[in-house]
């Protein structure tokens, strides 16, 4: 299919994760992004694991663009990545806050010799703000949002995600609000400064957290595997591993009972709504392991799914991907790499009349598509 953002151009001069993320998924999208990268290339290239040289994370999350080696502080150098800026739609970068000024590439120089420029910022605070000048690793933005505090086994020490979550979801978000900005421009013809910060983007998705805090003055727990607010809904015990339940309202919680056999626990005064069952969800919860306890997880996931109850086995990353669903879905697949020839890649996951968008090719070697960028951009003659 021909991408949505066919004919916008990206100049990427961000690092590591969460603004090649954002680019990547632009890049599905069709946009041509330009990345630029210092001599030594961008850190994750230098981060394994590795196959015949290559990084897998780096190959994963730089799909589809090209790439332009220029030493930022060298002012030939610099003299060119300004010229790029005036001939493209969006800048993304995620230096530290006034690192991009200090270095001649701050959003108000670009937009002014560029006014229809949407210049995307990316970092762990924010340009403004007494936490701006921070480190903005992904572990520093999960212990001071409040995930972390929420995240571990009851009684148990915080626990991070087991995935670089901050960086996705800012991302994720700054990917979101240049598309914003795009629609604004195509109306008013004015670009845009976007500020994503890691902090905001995390925070803002911790719903729980806040309806808890904001709503009734509650500081969260760590609960595990469970919903701290709804029961039963979370990881129960099975005679060899664990199966999910998630029971949501109280026509679910009946079936429940009577499959559990207790019928009697649905009109039970300590477990007869949702509020009531968290609040005895230990007792609660031993009457069910007392069934599931004598199921393996398959047994007790066919018996739930027999009664339509929202019911799951824990699978590994290697499951979640070799299964028929995630074939039919087209989850994972290749594209053609310089080096490796081809390589595996987890691309834009949302649909488009049926059809998934994905770049049209692999990561880029290191500066290897000078040439090719100031060609299309017309400027043959810095090659």
């Amino acid at each position: 299919m021909t991408g949505p953002l066919q004919g916008i151009r990206v100049l990427d001069l961000s690092r590591v994760l969460a603004g090649p993320y954002c680019t990547a998924l632009l890049a599905d999208l069709g946009a041509e992004v330009i990345k630029v990268e210092p001599p030594s290339g961008d850190d994750y290239r230098h981060v394994g694991p590795f196959r015949d040289g290559e990084s897998a994370l780096f190959t994963l999350n730089n799909r589809g663009k090209q790439s332009l080696v220029l030493d930022l502080k060298n002012p030939d150098d610099l003299a060119l990545a300004l010229d790029i800026a005036d001939r493209v739609d969006v800048v993304v970068e995620n230096f530290r806050p006034g690192v991009a000024a200090r270095l001649g590439l701050g959003a108000g120089t670009l937009r002014a010799r560029n006014p229809r420029l949407i210049c995307c910022s990316i970092s762990g605070f924010g340009q403004e703000g007494p936490f701006r000048d921070l480190p903005a690793y992904d572990l520093v933005v999960q212990a001071m949002s409040g995930l972390m505090a929420a995240t571990g086994e009851e009684g148990g020490a915080p626990l991070k995600a087991g995935e670089s979550v901050a960086d996705l979801i800012a991302g994720l978000f700054a990917s979101w609000s240049i598309l914003a900005a795009l629609m604004r421009r195509n109306v008013t013809g004015e670009g845009a400064v976007l500020d994503v910060a890691m902090y905001d983007a995390l925070f803002s998705m911790l719903t729980t957290s806040h309806a808890q805090y904001l709503f009734g003055g509650v500081v969260p727990g760590r609960v595990g595997n469970r919903h701290p607010l709804s029961t039963p809904f979370g990881c129960f015990a099975t005679s060899d591993g664990q199966v999910v339940i998630a029971v949501l309202n109280a026509r679910q919680f009946g079936r429940l009972a009577a499959l559990i056999g207790q019928p009697e626990v649905a009109t039970d005064p300590r477990f007869d709504s949702d509020e009531a069952r968290t609040a005895h969800e230990p007792e609660l919860r031993a009457r069910i392991e007392a069934w599931s306890r004598g199921l393996t997880t398959v047994e007790a996931v066919a018996a739930l799914e027999a009664e339509d109850l929202p019911t799951a086995p824990i699978l590994s990353i290697a499951e979640a991907i070799d299964n028929p669903h995630a074939r039919a879905r087209d989850l994972v697949g290749a594209l053609p790499h310089p080096v490796l020839g081809t390589a595996p890649v987890v691309g834009q996951p949302v649909r488009f009349d049926g059809a998934k968008p994905l770049a049209a090719t692999a990561a880029p070697r290191l500066g290897g598509d000078r040439a090719a960028i100031l060609k299309s951009l017309g400027l043959e003659d810095r090659v």
